[in-house]
């Protein structure tokens, strides 16, 4: 009898303890980058690579951007720039933003999936927890971003 109220009690505690949490985001709010190319004098429309002017040498930076790819959640769709064949960062174009969650999601899944990206130079990265539909939809993005270069 003893230990079954004591089960009860703690069960009530603790929804009482989950229920009343109430997280917040201290970091600002992720948005999707704007959708212009980077290289000057560049022209290029998103899902496309972007025609740059001729250049002598191999080390010149380059916008190719990956493909749109739908989700459960929204549209996830990454441009990335390169110099040579060496991925020097990544932009998110298209998010989930339907809701708040979804920003929270963002702001917490889009920086680590970037950095493994830039760490191991392919798509071959791990899904975020939490952020299934994201990882997936920006891992495909990135792939099809990869087959372009």
């Amino acid at each position: 009898m003893r230990r079954a109220a004591f089960s009860l009690v703690a069960t009530v505690a603790g929804l009482v303890l989950l229920l009343t949490y109430k997280s917040h985001s201290a970091t600002p709010l992720l948005r999707p980058a704007a959708l212009a190319p980077t290289t000057p004098g560049a022209t290029s429309t998103p899902g496309s690579t972007p025609s740059s002017p001729p250049s002598s040498s191999s080390s010149a930076k380059r916008t190719v951007y990956g493909q749109p790819v739908n989700t459960q959640y929204g549209t996830v769709q990454i441009a990335l720039v390169v110099r040579g064949r060496q991925i020097v960062s990544v932009r998110p174009l298209q998010l989930p933003q339907q809701s708040g969650r979804d920003i929270e999601i963002d702001n917490i899944a889009v920086p680590q999936l970037i950095q493994e990206t830039l760490t191991a130079q392919s798509a071959r990265i791990d899904m975020v927890s939490g952020a299934t539909y994201t990882s997936a939809g920006y891992i495909q993005s990135l792939q099809s971003a990869l087959d372009k270069m």
